[in-house]
Protein backbone atom coordinates (compact mmCIF):
# COMPACT_ATOMS: atom_id res chain seq x y z
CA UNK A 1 0.00 0.00 0.00
CA UNK A 2 2.89 2.55 0.15
CA UNK A 3 1.95 3.51 -3.16
CA UNK A 4 -1.58 4.65 -1.94
CA UNK A 5 0.00 6.18 1.13
CA UNK A 6 2.56 8.29 -1.17
CA UNK A 7 -0.46 9.35 -3.42
CA UNK A 8 -2.51 10.11 -0.26
CA UNK A 9 0.63 11.83 1.17
CA UNK A 10 0.41 14.50 -2.34
CA UNK A 11 -3.32 14.60 -2.47
CA UNK A 12 -3.09 15.78 0.82
CA UNK A 13 -0.80 18.41 0.58
CA UNK A 14 -2.01 19.76 -2.26
CA UNK A 15 -5.71 20.51 -0.65
CA UNK A 16 -4.04 22.17 2.13
CA UNK A 17 -1.64 24.59 0.15
CA UNK A 18 -4.38 24.70 -3.02
CA UNK A 19 -5.03 27.82 -4.67
CA UNK A 20 -8.49 27.44 -5.59
CA UNK A 21 -9.44 27.97 -1.65
CA UNK A 22 -12.97 29.42 -3.41
CA UNK A 23 -13.67 26.22 -5.27
CA UNK A 24 -12.53 23.84 -2.89
CA UNK A 25 -14.88 26.07 -0.09
CA UNK A 26 -17.82 25.57 -2.97
CA UNK A 27 -17.20 21.45 -2.99
CA UNK A 28 -17.43 20.91 0.76
CA UNK A 29 -20.19 23.31 1.29
CA UNK A 30 -21.77 21.02 -1.30
CA UNK A 31 -20.93 17.96 0.41
CA UNK A 32 -22.46 19.27 3.52
CA UNK A 33 -25.70 20.11 1.08
CA UNK A 34 -26.20 16.87 0.09
CA UNK A 35 -25.62 15.04 3.32
CA UNK A 36 -28.52 17.21 5.11
CA UNK A 37 -31.04 16.54 2.28
CA UNK A 38 -29.93 12.27 2.15
CA UNK A 39 -29.70 11.90 6.04
CA UNK A 40 -31.52 14.87 7.45
CA UNK A 41 -29.76 18.04 8.62
CA UNK A 42 -29.35 16.72 12.49
CA UNK A 43 -25.28 16.03 12.34
CA UNK A 44 -25.46 13.87 15.59
CA UNK A 45 -27.97 11.65 13.67
CA UNK A 46 -26.30 12.00 10.06
CA UNK A 47 -22.84 10.91 10.83
CA UNK A 48 -22.04 11.51 6.56
CA UNK A 49 -23.38 15.08 7.50
CA UNK A 50 -21.10 15.42 10.57
CA UNK A 51 -17.95 14.47 8.61
CA UNK A 52 -18.63 16.75 6.06
CA UNK A 53 -19.14 19.89 8.61
CA UNK A 54 -16.23 18.93 10.37
CA UNK A 55 -13.94 18.76 7.14
CA UNK A 56 -15.52 21.91 6.49
CA UNK A 57 -14.61 23.62 9.68
CA UNK A 58 -10.71 21.96 9.43
CA UNK A 59 -10.67 23.86 6.33
CA UNK A 60 -11.87 27.42 7.45
CA UNK A 61 -15.08 27.21 5.71
CA UNK A 62 -16.87 30.08 7.57
CA UNK A 63 -19.38 29.41 9.64
CA UNK A 64 -22.53 31.32 8.18
CA UNK A 65 -21.63 29.40 4.80
CA UNK A 66 -22.01 25.71 7.07
CA UNK A 67 -25.08 27.32 7.73
CA UNK A 68 -26.82 28.30 5.22
CA UNK A 69 -25.52 24.75 3.53
CA UNK A 70 -27.13 22.75 5.97
CA UNK A 71 -30.54 25.27 5.48
CA UNK A 72 -31.10 24.62 1.87
CA UNK A 73 -30.28 20.54 2.07
CA UNK A 74 -32.71 20.07 5.31
CA UNK A 75 -35.35 21.96 3.51
CA UNK A 76 -35.50 25.26 5.99
CA UNK A 77 -34.35 27.46 3.13
CA UNK A 78 -35.17 27.42 -0.48
CA UNK A 79 -32.78 27.07 -3.09
CA UNK A 80 -30.81 23.37 -2.98
CA UNK A 81 -30.14 22.38 -5.87
CA UNK A 82 -30.83 18.41 -6.95
CA UNK A 83 -27.34 16.72 -6.94
CA UNK A 84 -26.44 13.58 -8.13
CA UNK A 85 -23.63 11.39 -7.61
CA UNK A 86 -21.89 10.22 -11.10
CA UNK A 87 -18.95 8.10 -11.70
CA UNK A 88 -16.70 8.43 -14.71
CA UNK A 89 -13.80 5.78 -15.30
CA UNK A 90 -11.03 6.53 -17.48
CA UNK A 91 -7.34 6.21 -18.54
CA UNK A 92 -4.61 8.74 -18.06
CA UNK A 93 -1.51 8.95 -19.47
CA UNK A 94 0.87 5.48 -19.38
CA UNK A 95 -1.94 3.36 -18.42
CA UNK A 96 -3.29 5.16 -14.95
CA UNK A 97 -6.83 4.27 -13.90
CA UNK A 98 -8.87 7.62 -13.20
CA UNK A 99 -12.02 7.00 -10.83
CA UNK A 100 -13.73 10.49 -11.11
CA UNK A 101 -16.66 11.52 -8.37
CA UNK A 102 -18.57 14.06 -9.73
CA UNK A 103 -21.55 15.50 -7.47
CA UNK A 104 -23.78 17.37 -9.96
CA UNK A 105 -27.35 19.16 -10.50
CA UNK A 106 -26.63 18.67 -14.76
CA UNK A 107 -25.30 15.67 -16.24
CA UNK A 108 -24.52 16.86 -19.38
CA UNK A 109 -22.39 19.57 -18.25
CA UNK A 110 -20.35 17.15 -15.82
CA UNK A 111 -20.16 14.73 -18.85
CA UNK A 112 -18.49 17.06 -21.13
CA UNK A 113 -16.18 19.30 -18.69
CA UNK A 114 -14.86 15.73 -17.61
CA UNK A 115 -14.77 14.24 -21.06
CA UNK A 116 -12.89 17.56 -22.35
CA UNK A 117 -10.64 17.64 -19.35
CA UNK A 118 -9.60 14.17 -20.04
CA UNK A 119 -8.69 14.31 -24.34
CA UNK A 120 -6.90 17.56 -23.76
CA UNK A 121 -4.71 16.16 -20.99
CA UNK A 122 -3.50 12.49 -22.60
CA UNK A 123 -6.54 10.44 -20.90
CA UNK A 124 -9.21 8.65 -22.24
CA UNK A 125 -12.83 7.67 -21.33
CA UNK A 126 -13.49 4.21 -20.38
CA UNK A 127 -16.73 2.34 -20.06
CA UNK A 128 -18.61 1.57 -16.77
CA UNK A 129 -16.84 -0.90 -15.26
CA UNK A 130 -13.11 -1.36 -16.65
CA UNK A 131 -11.21 0.97 -14.29
CA UNK A 132 -13.83 0.82 -10.81
CA UNK A 133 -12.79 -3.09 -10.41
CA UNK A 134 -9.15 -1.83 -9.36
CA UNK A 135 -10.32 -0.02 -6.15
CA UNK A 136 -12.13 -0.81 -3.54
CA UNK A 137 -14.86 1.47 -1.39
CA UNK A 138 -12.69 2.37 2.26
CA UNK A 139 -12.82 4.56 5.17
CA UNK A 140 -10.23 7.28 5.20
CA UNK A 141 -9.35 8.67 8.45
CA UNK A 142 -6.47 11.58 8.02
CA UNK A 143 -5.10 12.14 11.22
CA UNK A 144 -1.93 14.99 11.63
CA UNK A 145 0.90 14.05 13.76
CA UNK A 146 1.03 16.26 16.37
CA UNK A 147 3.76 14.00 18.30
CA UNK A 148 2.28 11.07 18.13
CA UNK A 149 3.11 7.28 16.67
CA UNK A 150 2.35 5.36 14.64
CA UNK A 151 1.31 3.02 17.47
CA UNK A 152 -0.65 5.26 19.63
CA UNK A 153 -2.79 5.66 16.53
CA UNK A 154 -3.06 2.00 16.07
CA UNK A 155 -3.80 1.29 19.78
CA UNK A 156 -6.87 3.74 19.57
CA UNK A 157 -8.45 2.58 16.12
CA UNK A 158 -7.68 -1.11 16.23
CA UNK A 159 -10.86 -2.19 17.95
CA UNK A 160 -12.94 -0.10 15.90
CA UNK A 161 -12.34 -1.97 12.72
CA UNK A 162 -9.32 -0.09 10.89
CA UNK A 163 -7.08 -2.53 8.82
CA UNK A 164 -4.19 -0.73 8.58
CA UNK A 165 -2.26 2.77 9.43
CA UNK A 166 0.08 4.82 6.66
CA UNK A 167 2.78 7.22 7.46
CA UNK A 168 2.06 9.73 5.03
CA UNK A 169 4.99 12.10 6.38
CA UNK A 170 2.81 15.21 8.22
CA UNK A 171 -0.16 12.60 8.82
CA UNK A 172 -1.25 8.95 9.31
CA UNK A 173 -4.12 7.58 7.48
CA UNK A 174 -6.02 4.96 9.06
CA UNK A 175 -7.45 2.72 6.24
CA UNK A 176 -10.82 0.53 7.53
CA UNK A 177 -14.14 -1.16 5.76
CA UNK A 178 -15.82 1.66 4.51
CA UNK A 179 -19.06 0.66 7.02
CA UNK A 180 -16.33 1.29 9.67
CA UNK A 181 -15.31 5.17 9.26
CA UNK A 182 -17.81 6.33 11.99
CA UNK A 183 -16.49 3.28 14.27
CA UNK A 184 -12.60 4.65 13.66
CA UNK A 185 -13.42 8.55 14.06
CA UNK A 186 -15.34 7.43 17.17
CA UNK A 187 -12.03 5.59 18.36
CA UNK A 188 -10.36 8.97 17.47
CA UNK A 189 -12.26 11.24 19.68
CA UNK A 190 -12.60 8.79 22.67
CA UNK A 191 -8.74 8.83 23.03
CA UNK A 192 -8.29 12.56 22.41
CA UNK A 193 -6.52 12.50 19.47
CA UNK A 194 -7.52 15.06 16.89
CA UNK A 195 -7.67 13.63 12.74
CA UNK A 196 -7.97 15.91 9.67
CA UNK A 197 -11.06 14.04 7.83
CA UNK A 198 -13.02 10.86 8.17
CA UNK A 199 -14.70 10.06 4.94
CA UNK A 200 -15.07 6.94 2.20
CA UNK A 201 -12.89 6.80 -0.80
CA UNK A 202 -11.43 4.59 -3.66
CA UNK A 203 -8.25 3.18 -3.02
CA UNK A 204 -6.66 1.03 -5.44
CA UNK A 205 -5.85 -2.50 -5.17
CA UNK A 206 -3.16 -2.39 -8.03
CA UNK A 207 -1.02 0.26 -8.79
CA UNK A 208 1.13 1.65 -11.69
CA UNK A 209 4.63 2.75 -11.18
CA UNK A 210 5.30 5.77 -13.14
CA UNK A 211 8.13 8.12 -13.99
CA UNK A 212 8.87 11.90 -13.11
CA UNK A 213 7.59 12.82 -16.79
CA UNK A 214 3.91 11.10 -16.57
CA UNK A 215 3.94 11.99 -12.81
CA UNK A 216 3.82 15.20 -14.21
CA UNK A 217 1.42 14.52 -16.63
CA UNK A 218 -1.06 13.27 -14.28
CA UNK A 219 -1.35 16.03 -11.83
CA UNK A 220 -1.45 18.56 -14.72
CA UNK A 221 -4.63 15.84 -15.79
CA UNK A 222 -5.92 15.64 -12.11
CA UNK A 223 -5.88 19.73 -11.81
CA UNK A 224 -7.70 19.99 -15.17
CA UNK A 225 -10.15 17.51 -13.83
CA UNK A 226 -10.30 19.35 -10.35
CA UNK A 227 -10.64 22.61 -12.06
CA UNK A 228 -14.28 21.70 -12.67
CA UNK A 229 -17.37 22.76 -10.51
CA UNK A 230 -18.88 19.14 -10.83
CA UNK A 231 -16.05 17.50 -9.72
CA UNK A 232 -15.49 15.98 -6.32
CA UNK A 233 -12.96 13.86 -6.40
CA UNK A 234 -10.21 12.17 -8.52
CA UNK A 235 -9.29 8.96 -7.69
CA UNK A 236 -5.86 6.83 -9.49
CA UNK A 237 -3.83 4.04 -9.25
CA UNK A 238 -0.40 5.95 -9.70
CA UNK A 239 2.43 4.76 -7.72
CA UNK A 240 4.66 7.96 -7.33
CA UNK A 241 8.01 7.58 -5.71
CA UNK A 242 9.22 9.82 -3.16
CA UNK A 243 11.91 10.99 -5.29
CA UNK A 244 9.88 11.86 -8.07
CA UNK A 245 7.44 13.69 -5.64
CA UNK A 246 10.31 15.66 -4.27
CA UNK A 247 11.36 16.40 -7.87
CA UNK A 248 8.07 17.56 -8.64
CA UNK A 249 7.83 19.59 -5.64
CA UNK A 250 11.23 21.62 -6.59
Amino acid sequence: MSGHSKWATTKHKKAVVDAKRSKLFAKLIKNIEVAARTGGGDADANPTLYDAIYKAKKNSVPNDNIDRALKRGSGAEAGGADYQTIMYEGYGPNGVAVLIECLTDNRNRAAGEVRVAMTRNGGSMADPGSVSYLFSRRGVVIVPKNGLSEDDVLDAVLDAGAEEVNDLGEAYEVLSAATDVVAVRTALQEAGIDYESAETGFVPSMQVEVDEDTARKIFKLIDALEDSDDVQNVFANADISDEILAALDA
